[in-house]
């Protein structure tokens, strides 16, 4: 069946209700996350490895899945955790996200580690992160980022991961 417009106000009409009823359908979903102060660890010459920190907050339940950044052969998500008094580092499958809840990725925590670097990376520089988040209904939603390089901050007398200097 042919239709054929006769009134010019017609055709936008229906595409407008076209529009509308696609997006009813397919709703355009919220952001599925923010990310705050994303920093990478500077490097020296030859270093191979560096970690990558930020502050994650999803706007829905989610997981950090991938991660990737063209600086690096490898890139993976860690945690460090205490193990029969030792601190051990170890890569995650996936980084579970609540919605609403803010998941910081600091050093002596969760982090990305970015592995077999291509480069050095100095202070300032930017480095592009590619993150991979996967919802609760099995889609999965792409994040670019760009984290900028400085030196890794001083230790301070309270061990690793206290005394920051930053407030959320």
């Amino acid at each position: 069946m042919n239709i054929r417009f006769t009134n010019r106000l017609a055709r936008p009409l229906l595409c407008g209700v076209a529009f509308m009823l696609a997006v009813t359908a397919y709703p355009v979903s919220a952001q599925v996350v923010s990310v705050k102060d994303p920093w990478v660890r500077s490097t020296v010459p030859r270093q191979k490895a560096t970690a990558a920190y930020m502050e994650i907050t999803a706007g829905r339940a989610s997981r950090l899945l991938e991660v990737s950044s063209p600086v690096a052969g490898v890139a993976e998500i860690h945690e460090m955790r205490m193990e029969k008094d030792v601190m051990r580092m170890r890569a995650i499958a996936a980084l579970e996200l609540s919605a609403g809840q803010p998941v910081t990725l600091e050093p002596g925590g969760y982090h990305l580690m970015l592995m077999d670097l291509k480069v050095q990376i100095k202070d300032g520089d930017k480095v592009p992160i590619t993150l991979v988040f996967e919802l609760r209904n099995g889609s999965r939603e792409t994040a670019q980022i760009t984290a900028v390089a400085r030196p890794p901050q001083p230790a301070s007398s309270h061990g690793a991961g206290h005394g920051k200097s930053h407030s959320h």
